[in-house]
């Protein structure tokens, strides 16, 4: 268990956190937040293509309830008949028409024998940056009109309702938002007029149908709550395949070490004090025969002549 001590010191036990906070993320927020990005626009892509070749129903027949919304009968074309309320006109600010600035004029419309809904009438490019342009009135009388239903826009927190250049403004298409300020009850959805309609300004062109990048987008926020779990074992494995080298090394040097000291001891010889005997090379050298000692007669004899 020692060589796997080093997986529960701090710095370890932080990059866990770290990256199990990370995965949890990936699959419970930035995953479902791209692939609900992508649901919703193919869903509107769908509603947009199949609203073109279909016929416009009557208003009353598709709105939903008061103080509701259905996302059933988005984008679908209906008809209504009945007149506008201009004094209640609301402007819906800092929005973009095929990129640049402009204002939404929203007006509520009393539908003969139904609910007060409230119109988009499209849109109008503010003057010299941000002023409020001159906006025709919305005509008087009864009208038909055709337009498409739409979902209430949510609230936007701090974005207020303001009066500024001596309107009523906005930051969203809110029918009930717009209902406290304007005082008229008006039905959870709203409609945004076509072209050609009595009281259309700049009519709001239908969004290009793509279905955008959200679905990738998902796909690889999951890819990364995955990898990341497995980044982490590969690093643990490659913490545990250098110790075991350096552990290796290690104990290569203390073998090599010991064999060294070995080797010296025995040949640097005895340390008691003892003098080194000289190596036998196996030659001998030769030994003289013994002598008799010789006498003086002998001496003399040997050196005058023996007499007889």
């Amino acid at each position: 268990m020692r060589r796997w001590a080093f997986l529960f010191r701090p710095q370890w036990l932080a990059l866990y956190v770290v990256v199990a906070a990370f995965a949890w993320l990936c699959f419970t927020v930035l995953a479902p937040w791209q692939l609900g990005k992508n649901t919703t626009t193919s869903r509107e892509n769908a509603q947009i293509a199949a609203s073109l070749n279909t016929d416009p129903v009557p208003v009353k027949t598709v709105l939903p309830q008061q103080d509701s919304s259905s996302h059933e009968h988005q984008w679908q074309r209906v008809t209504a008949t009945g007149h506008y309320l201009p004094e209640a006109q609301v402007l819906a600010r800092l929005r973009s028409v095929d990129g640049a600035p402009a204002y939404e004029v929203l007006v509520p419309f009393v539908v003969d024998g139904g609910p007060t809904v409230l119109v988009n009438r499209g849109y109008v490019k503010p003057e010299q940056g941000t002023a409020v342009p001159p906006i025709a009135d919305a005509p008087t009388g009864t009208v038909d009109i055709t337009a498409r239903l739409r979902d209430p826009e949510g609230l936007v927190p701090g974005k207020d309702p303001l009066v500024a250049d001596g309107a009523q403004q906005v930051y969203t298409i809110n029918p009930g938002q717009i209902s406290e300020l304007t005082g008229v009850p008006l039905t959870g959805s709203y409609l945004q007029l076509v072209e050609d309609q009595p009281g259309v300004l700049g009519a709001i062109p239908l969004p290009i149908l793509d279905a955008g990048p959200f679905l990738s987008y998902g796909i690889q926020w999951i890819a990364f709550g995955i990898i990341a779990p497995i980044g982490v074992g590969y690093f643990i494995l490659s913490e545990v395949r250098i110790r075991r080298r350096e552990k290796a090394a290690a104990e290569g040097r203390q073998t090599g070490t010991a064999a060294e000291a070995s080797q010296t001891g025995t040949s640097s010889g005895s340390t008691d004090g003892s003098t080194a005997e000289p190596a036998d090379t196996g030659a001998q050298p030769p030994v003289a025969a013994a002598q008799p000692p010789v006498s003086t007669e002998q001496k003399l004899a040997d050196r005058y002549g023996k007499r007889r």
